[in-house]
């Protein structure tokens, strides 16, 4: 397809230095920018919050949250100290 298109000085040099990074045509240049864009994920796509589901972990046995000297045992071992 064949069209004019005015761009913005800005957006023109942009265009230039890619093109010679390339090595490419200005119109390989063009197309494959305006593909990247158009890929692109949109504004929609990107503020999707993330969420994780929490679940219950429940303590595993042999671990009593009240004896402190006793947990740090268990994670660090008995010289810890």
């Amino acid at each position: 397809m064949r069209t004019t298109l005015t761009l913005d000085e800005d957006v023109a040099a942009k265009l230039r230095e890619e093109t010679r990074r390339r090595n490419a045509s200005f119109k390989e240049t063009v197309n494959a920018c305006l593909r990247r864009g158009l890929e692109a994920p949109s504004d929609e796509e990107l503020a999707a919050p993330f969420t994780v589901e929490s679940r219950r972990m429940g303590l595993r046995p042999g671990f009593d949250l009240d004896d402190i000297g006793g947990l740090l045992d268990l994670l660090d071992g008995p010289g810890r100290r």
